[in-house]
């Protein structure tokens, strides 16, 4: 279960948590943060994968550099904002389409977009309005989301893992639509059970009026940690018909679980351009389970 690290991430992890420091102290600060990153990296299992990282990342950058353990909370308020601010025009662009389902889903994918953390420094909300204009000539596996309306159409219960902040209200749209197409179908939202990066919480999910049950994965790590997971997320991962997983951090914590899980993504790392063999943010839509 789950994407171990490999040197790929090895060398972005450092990468990415060093370029973050280097501005902040002089080299011999950032040579002893380096190491202290290496001791992290070393306390974990060789099978976790990333996300494993970002609670003892956190509390080391607060203990050696004073940087909130909530260091994206303005990006994630501008993302509640923005996706606020035009919730009604996409929920009318998605309506009005010919497949509204599928129309929910190419939006809560570009929404996906929304990762300040993976795309460090680079997101842009004029780019995003820009991709918005776009989001439903957006291309996905025609078979996959054959088999999830397949699944969708059986099922009485739907989890939805959310990933970011300003996401989740993309996400809103699609599970709006899903409930227009499956009047039966029980939609439960989780989210993470504490800041992790410019993640979704439960005041996020408040913050953009999310109208579903909202739970917590109990951890703040990144994704859903099988092995870490409250009772209440546990429960529900064992027991619902179909799981919708947006985001990587949560493809890299549940792939190989065995689940109806369907991943839901834009492609924002090395690692997943070479998995997936997609460039750079190509949307995905794999599914856990091989067709039978």
């Amino acid at each position: 279960m789950s994407i171990p690290m490999d040197t790929q991430c090895i060398q972005c992890f450092l990468r990415r948590n060093l370029e973050l420091v280097r501005p902040l102290g002089d080299e011999a600060k950032s040579t002893a943060f380096a190491r202290e990153l290496m001791h992290l990296m070393l306390s974990q299992p060789e099978s976790a994968p990333s996300p494993y990282l970002g609670p003892g990342v956190s509390e080391l950058l607060n203990r050696m550099y004073g940087l909130p353990i909530d260091r994206f909370r303005e990006e994630k308020l501008q993302s509640n904002r923005f996706v606020l601010e035009r919730l009604d025009a996409i929920r009318e662009t998605v309506r009005s389409a010919r497949d509204p389902v599928l129309a929910g889903l190419q939006m809560a994918i570009l929404g996906n977009y929304l990762d300040f953390s993976a795309l460090q420094g680079k997101v842009s909300f004029g780019e995003l309005e820009n991709m918005l204009r776009s989001a439903l000539e957006m291309e996905l596996d025609a078979d996959t989301y054959r088999r999830l309306r397949r699944d969708l159409e059986q099922a009485k219960t739907l989890l939805y893992l959310t990933d970011n902040a300003g996401e989740i209200g993309f996400d809103r749209v699609l599970a709006e639509e899903l409930t227009r197409a499956y009047p039966r179908l029980s939609i439960t939202f989780c989210v993470r059970g504490g800041i992790a990066a410019n993640d979704a919480t439960r005041e996020d999910a408040a913050a953009v009026g999310i109208p579903f049950p909202v739970i917590d994965s109990g951890s703040t790590i990144a994704g859903t940690p099988l092995d870490r997971l409250g009772a209440e997320a546990d429960r529900a991962i064992r027991e619902s018909d179909v799981i919708l997983a947006k985001g990587m951090a949560n493809t890299e914590t549940m792939l190989g679980c065995g689940y109806n899980v369907y991943y839901a993504f834009l492609v924002k790392c090395p690692r997943f351009v070479e998995r997936f063999g997609k460039p750079m943010l190509t949307p995905i839509l794999a599914a856990e389970r091989a067709e039978g």
